[in-house]
C-alpha cells in the first residue's frame, strides 16, 4: 500500500464515531433458551420476557450484543431431545434449561456447553453437578426448592382442610424427583394421620381417571407436587380438583391464578431473573464449575378465596395472615 493512500485510510477511519468502533469491536453473545412448554404457554412466555429484561439491565441488548435462540419442545422426552440436539449444534455461549428432562437433554447431546438451569428440585441427585457449593462440570444454576418442602404441602392442605383424611399426589414418575416428593410425603403421612396415594402425571387420560377414581370415597385431597408436567396441564388440574370437589395444595402460585385453592412454592419469575445474572457472568468468561448452585429465596404463599369459599372451605385468619397473596 503506498503511503498516500495509508495516511488517508487512517483519516478517514478516524472519522468514524466512536460508537460504530464500539459496535464493530462488541462481541455478540449467543444464548440458547431450552424450555418444556409450548410456543403459547403463557406463563413461559413471561418467565422468557423476565429473563430477557434482567439481561438489558445487565448491559446485553437483542440485535446488538446478545442473540437468543429459544427452542419449545413440550413435555414429551423425544421432542426434547431433538431440540437440544439442535440448540447444541448452534454453538452457543450459555444455555437457559427449565426443568430436569431438559438439562438431562442437553448433556446427552453435549457435555462441554455451559448450562444454567432452574426449577430443578436435586442437581446432585440428578447428576447434574458434583456438589451445590462446587458444581464442577458444565451445569449451575438454581434449585426450584428443597424436599421438605413436601412436608409443608402437607401441613396446610390439613390446615386448610382439616377433615382430610387420603391425599392423592399427583407428581411425575418418570422423575428422581417425582419420586423423591412423593416418598417425602409418604413418610410424613402417619404423622398427619392420611394415607397417600401416587397418580403419574404424564398421561392425560391416566390423570383424569385416577382423580375420577379417587373422588369416589370422601375426606380425599390432593397435593399437585413440583414438575413440567404439571405445569402443562395446569388448566386440566384445576379443573378436575373444581369438579371432583377436592382440595388441593399446589406447588406454585399459576396454579391458584388458574382457580387452583392454595400454593406454597419458590417464584421461578425470580429464579429467571437470577438466572439473567449467572447467564451474564458466564457470557463474561466465568465457568459453571465456579459458580454455586443456589436454593430459594423467596417462598410465596398464595390463596384463592373464591375457590375455597365454592368448596365450603373457611380458611383459618392465622392462614390468611401469612399468606403472601389472597386472589379475592
Amino acid at each position: 500500500m503506498r503511503r498516500r493512500e495509508f495516511i488517508a485510510g487512517i483519516g478517514s477511519a478516524a472519522a468514524w464515531p466512536l460508537a460504530v468502533w464500539a459496535q464493530q469491536l462488541e462481541r455478540v453473545g449467543r444464548v440458547g433458551v431450552l424450555l418444556p412448554a409450548a410456543a403459547d404457554d403463557s406463563q413461559y412466555q413471561t418467565n422468557v420476557g423476565v429473563l430477557v429484561q434482567a439481561l438489558g439491565q445487565l448491559g446485553w441488548t437483542i440485535g446488538r450484543n446478545l442473540q437468543i435462540d429459544t427452542r419449545w419442545a413440550g413435555v414429551n422426552v423425544d421432542d426434547i431431545r431433538k431440540h437440544a440436539a439442535e440448540l447444541v449444534s448452534l454453538a452457543p455461549d450459555v444455555v437457559l434449561a427449565n426443568g430436569n428432562e431438559v438439562v438431562r437433554a442437553l448433556r446427552e447431546a453435549n457435555h462441554i456447553v455451559p448450562i444454567v438451569f432452574v426449577a430443578i428440585a436435586d442437581p446432585v441427585g440428578g447428576g447434574f453437578v458434583d456438589s451445590l457449593s462446587r458444581p464442577g462440570g458444565s451445569a449451575t444454576g438454581f434449585m426450584t426448592f428443597e424436599y421438605s418442602t413436601g412436608g409443608k404441602w402437607l401441613e396446610l392442605l390439613k390446615q386448610i382442610a382439616p377433615a382430610v383424611t387420603r391425599v392423592a399426589v399427583l407428581r411425575d414418575s418418570a422423575t428422581p424427583t417425582g419420586m423423591g416428593q412423593f416418598g417425602v410425603i409418604q413418610a410424613l403421612a402417619p404423622s398427619f394421620r392420611v394415607d397417600v396415594t401416587p397418580v403419574n402425571v404424564r398421561d392425560i387420560g391416566e390423570i383424569e381417571r385416577a382423580v375420577a377414581a379417587f373422588a369416589r370415597s370422601p375426606n380425599g385431597g390432593l397435593i399437585v407436587a413440583a414438575g413440567g408436567p404439571a405445569v402443562v396441564h395446569r388448566d386440566l388440574l384445576v379443573m378436575l380438583a373444581t369438579r371432583h370437589k377436592l382440595p388441593t395444595v399446589y406447588f406454585n402460585r399459576i396454579f391458584v391464578s388458574a382457580g387452583g385453592l392454595i400454593s406454597y412454592g419458590a417464584s421461578v419469575i425470580d429464579q429467571y431473573r437470577q438466572a439473567a445474572g449467572y447467564i451474564d457472568r458466564i457470557l463474561k468468561g466465568e465457568k459453571p464449575a465456579d459458580l454455586p448452585v443456589q436454593a430459594p429465596t423467596n417462598y410465596e404463599l398464595v390463596l384463592n378465596m373464591k375457590t375455597a369459599k365454592a368448596l365450603g372451605i373457611e380458611v383459618p385468619p392465622s392462614l390468611l395472615a401469612r399468606a403472601d397473596e389472597v386472589i379475592e
